[in-house]
């Protein structure tokens, strides 16, 4: 009886041991998971007096889209042209950057949004190196409105088809004689770079550069799950 009772114990313990083993493999599989699940990182730059849809646009299609099994392996982050992460949009929202422009990151995708005042942007070499050094590094550049200026200033659309706020193109031919700049088109593509008029365009740039990153179905899912679709009905 005693030497049944311990042989018990024993396959006991070894089912209990397996049972916790396994569970703790299940574990760390999920946690393995979830760490690689946002290894791919959308950046949108922000700065005080950025137009509020420039970057809420993006952040809301891309923010939809990471929710879903197909795209979940990205990351929207949102990084401060200054070293001050607390900024306020054109149209008083608040904004709290995840990180600035001078912390290392590794980026897929940067976006670079406008303001009505680009001067200042476009005087600051840590803002243009930045801007280069991810141009350099990143599957995919984009601009919205007069953010083309500063793709413009940092050498990005040299020699490639671009457009910028609807009115700007002449400003942005000016400024930038490398530019091959469209003129009456929402949204410009060309080798790794897009480029659209800003507000909100900014929303049909931003699917444009969804279905480019996974397909023109999962665009399309997203589009009618935040109600886009019926907006594009509408006109």
């Amino acid at each position: 009886m005693v030497n049944w009772y311990r042989s018990g114990k024993r396959k006991a313990g070894g089912f209990f041991s397996a049972v916790v083993a396994w569970s703790l493999f299940i574990l760390l599989s999920i946690l393995s998971l979830s760490v690689r699940a946002a290894d791919s990182k959308i950046g949108i730059i922000a700065f005080d007096g950025v137009l509020t849809s420039d970057i809420t646009a993006p952040i809301e299609v891309f923010g939809a889209a990471s929710k879903k099994a197909w795209f979940s392996n990205y990351e929207v982050i949102v990084i401060s042209a200054t070293k001050n992460k607390a900024l306020e949009s054109e149209e008083g929202l608040k904004i709290l950057a995840d990180n600035t422009i001078y912390d290392a990151l590794a980026l897929d995708v940067l976006i670079v949004p406008s303001a009505y005042d680009m001067s200042s942007y476009l005087k600051n070499a840590d803002l243009i190196g930045f801007i280069q050094r991810q141009g350099k590094k990143t599957a995919w550049m984009a601009s919205n409105c007069s953010g083309a200026l500063l793709l413009g200033e940092a050498g990005i659309l040299d020699g490639k088809k671009a457009t910028t706020w609807a009115g700007g193109e002449k400003n942005l031919a000016k400024s930038y004689p490398a530019v091959r700049v469209q003129y009456d088109q929402n949204v410009v593509i060309d080798e790794g770079v897009i480029t659209s008029n800003g507000g909100p365009v900014s929303y049909q740039a931003a699917f444009e550069l969804l279905a480019k990153l996974s397909s023109e179905q999962f665009a399309k899912e997203i589009s009618e799950q935040i109600q886009f679709n019926r907006l594009r009905r509408a006109f």
